[in-house]
């Protein structure tokens, strides 16, 4: 007999749900450490949540916080869906960001209005670029995409630490002895606009309507349906005509696109020139990795990543308020942040066997019912 919590309506919600449960989880084993730490649970809680919500000022750095996490975020609905997994967005971004920042430094007599636009296309050709060579080694070659996309993270950081030490080092750092790796400044018209008296700025906006764009590519589009396709069954895609290979690549160049439209955004929208301590989280703050719990705990949705990228930023905001206020060790951060990571994503892959269990099992009765047909005098 089937009950209440077999019944399909049921499932549905407790899917949607299982990433918020899963970050309670994570919580409550953060709640554990706390007390082992000999902190107050509930006030830690209680700061981190007015470190991102407190106030306008708050809200407006969860929000900034959130930009890059939705977009590289978006990358990632698109490459999931069509089957393939981008773990490349660190190094995705760091090369649009490159791109987007020679720009600004070698166009410096042009308009901002020219040049903010010309920025963000560049970089999201250099995201695409280097998200499209996995994509290559994937369709082609047979290449593992997660080692390849890894990889090139790798690639793109010593590009970075090269460029930033040598060719696009700060000409006034020549003259000191620390020389910090970091490109001259942006000139102030190429700055895109903020809304004062806070840094929250235009490609918050831009995040938002991408979003939507994104949502429109997937399920409005002939593009959109051929990736899906293809991330369904590549059998069935390549019996239908489809060209399987060049949907894989087009799922990576994408993917890896809006992620480098993330590093462009970062440069023009807040640090305003490109700086690093030598790895990549230096200059993406682990964007490229933390916008894929996003994606994930907006079920791969471009509309669902919205929301779900503003409570993974106000998480990361609020957790630096807790530290400060609680004066807890910053490893605890990084072991709540992990904590997250894990729950949400393992939550993710229980939704799939879940679905999965319940495909096989209305396979199941459909077969069955079928088998019953002839018994019962029925016929179709």
């Amino acid at each position: 007999m089937r009950t209440w919590l077999s019944k399909p309506g049921f499932s549905q919600v407790i899917d949607a749900l299982l990433p918020v449960l899963a970050t309670l989880a994570a919580l409550g084993v953060g709640a554990i450490m706390l007390l082992i730490l000999g902190a107050n649970p509930i006030e830690a809680y209680g700061a981190l949540l007015e470190g991102a919500f407190g106030s306008p000022n708050a809200i407006a750095e969860t929000a900034v916080k959130a930009v890059p996490l939705l977009l590289v975020g978006l990358g990632i609905c698109i490459a999931f869906r069509g089957n393939v997994i981008n773990i490349g967005g660190e190094g995705q971004m760091i090369i649009g960001a490159i791109l987007a920042t020679v720009v600004g430094l070698t166009l410096s007599d042009w308009p901002g209005w020219a040049i903010i636009p010309l920025a963000m296309v560049a970089g999201f050709v250099g995201g695409a670029i280097w998200g499209g060579i996995p994509g290559i080694l994937k369709a082609y070659f047979n290449v593992n995409e997660i080692l390849s996309t890894v990889m090139m993270n790798a690639i793109a950081v010593q590009i970075m630490n090269f460029l930033l030490r040598g060719p696009m080092i700060d000409p006034a750092q020549l003259e000191l002895a620390s020389r910090i790796p970091q490109t001259a400044r942006l000139a102030v018209a190429f700055h895109l606009p903020r809304l004062v008296p806070t840094r929250l700025h235009l490609g918050a906006l831009l995040a938002v309507v991408l979003a939507f764009v994104v949502y429109i590519l997937l399920w409005r589009t002939t593009l959109g349906y051929r990736i899906r396709a293809v991330g369904q069954s590549r059998d069935a895609a390549r019996y239908a005509g489809i060209n399987v290979p060049r949907y894989i690549v087009m799922s990576l160049l994408l993917s890896g696109a809006f992620a480098g439209l993330a590093g462009a955004v970062q440069v023009y929208g807040l640090n305003y020139r490109m700086i690093t301590d030598g790895s990549a989280t230096g200059f993406t703050g682990s964007a490229g990795f933390n916008g894929i719990v996003a994606a994930l705990f907006g079920q791969l949705h471009p509309i669902g990543t919205i929301p779900a990228a503003f409570l993974f930023g106000a998480l990361l905001v609020g957790a630096n308020t807790l530290q400060r206020v609680m004066q807890v060790p910053s490893a605890f951060i990084t072991a709540l942040n992990g904590l997250v990571v894990i729950f949400v994503v393992s939550s993710e892959i229980w939704r799939r066997r879940r679905q999965q269990r319940r495909l096989t099992e209305t396979t199941r009765k459909v077969e069955e019912q079928e088998t019953l047909l002839p018994e019962t005098g029925v016929s179709s």
